[in-house]
């Protein structure tokens, strides 16, 4: 039965049974305590944000968070707090629950970081990688796609985009490819646009029977033989220091395919906050702010 109590109400009652202010800190091996009073009120705070979000959503109350909803909210959080208070609202939540999460990247921690490639140097990035790192590479640049959505490819006529967003249909504008989605931030599923040449290399790579592939603790369905995730980050990473000598991240694809879209659509008559708009809904942000940082 879900809780009558409000948000607030709720996130107090759940780190009060977790507070041991009067307890030792080493009093146990495994202490699953809240010792600080200034650790209690930040864990209050954030189980606050937690609980009015899963109202907001009709996702029941916080006696009912599971593991999955917790990673949603902490993904959408990641694009617009910085890293060291995600790693706390994390904190907060895996002693509500009991359990351990992934670390999640910030957005604009990422965004503050990375920086964009050339096109010549992505080439060479990208020829230097085995086959299915090879073509993870050529697709995140050209569609955009973060790390793990490559794990989430669909043609578009399998799955269909979110319908709880309004997505301009100027996405993709000046572009022509074959439609397919992703899952991206937050469980958000948007479509994306692959160049025919990749999309048909891409359909090569079809498995016969969907596989499930676990990257940093979350199991993803993937229906492609195809690169993702962490080691796919780490095959970017190594091959752009062998043939750049340095290297600013797989993440810096994301920032590439920005620029590349914002002076495509610009030449096309499009006013700068009009392309930026499309290009946030093309990455999957839905936050301007952010995909702007993108065009440093």
């Amino acid at each position: 039965m879900p809780s009558f109590r409000n948000a607030k109400s709720q996130a107090k009652h759940a780190v009060k049974q977790k507070l041991g202010i009067k307890v030792a800190r080493h009093t146990q091996r495994h202490d699953q305590k809240i010792h600080s009073l200034g650790t209690a009120r930040n864990y209050e705070q954030a189980l606050t944000r937690l609980t009015v979000w899963l109202q907001q959503n009709k996702l029941g109350d916080l006696k009912k968070l599971d593991a999955k909803n917790a990673l949603d909210y902490l993904e959408l959080r990641g694009q617009c707090i910085g890293q060291k208070t995600l790693d706390q609202e994390r904190q907060a939540i895996q002693l509500h629950l009991d359990i351990k999460l992934p670390v999640i990247k910030s957005e604009l921690f990422q965004a503050s970081k990375s920086r964009a490639y050339t096109i010549e140097q992505i080439f060479l990035i990208s020829n230097s990688q085995i086959a299915k790192n090879r073509l993870a590479t050529e697709i995140s640049h050209a569609a955009g796609l973060r790390a793990h959505e490559l794990f989430t490819l669909r043609p578009k006529h399998e799955r269909s985009a979110s319908t709880h967003r309004q997505w301009s249909a100027k996405r993709f504008s000046g572009r022509e490819g074959r439609a397919y989605t992703v899952i991206g931030k937050g469980g958000l599923t948007r479509e994306v646009l692959i160049p025919e040449p990749l999309a048909q290399r891409l359909e090569e790579q079809r498995l016969l029977t969907p596989v499930i592939i676990k990257d940093r603790e979350i199991n993803y369905e993937c229906h492609y033989k195809i690169g993702g995730g962490k080691d796919w980050t780490n095959s970017f990473s190594a091959a752009s220091k062998r043939v750049l000598g340095w290297s600013h991240g797989a993440h810096g694809l994301r920032h590439t395919y920005a620029q590349c879209r914002m002076d495509e659509l610009q030449q096309q008559g499009y006013i700068y906050l009009e392309a930026l708009g499309i290009v946030s809904q093309e990455l999957g942000h839905f936050r301007p702010d952010i995909t702007e940082v993108y065009l440093r």
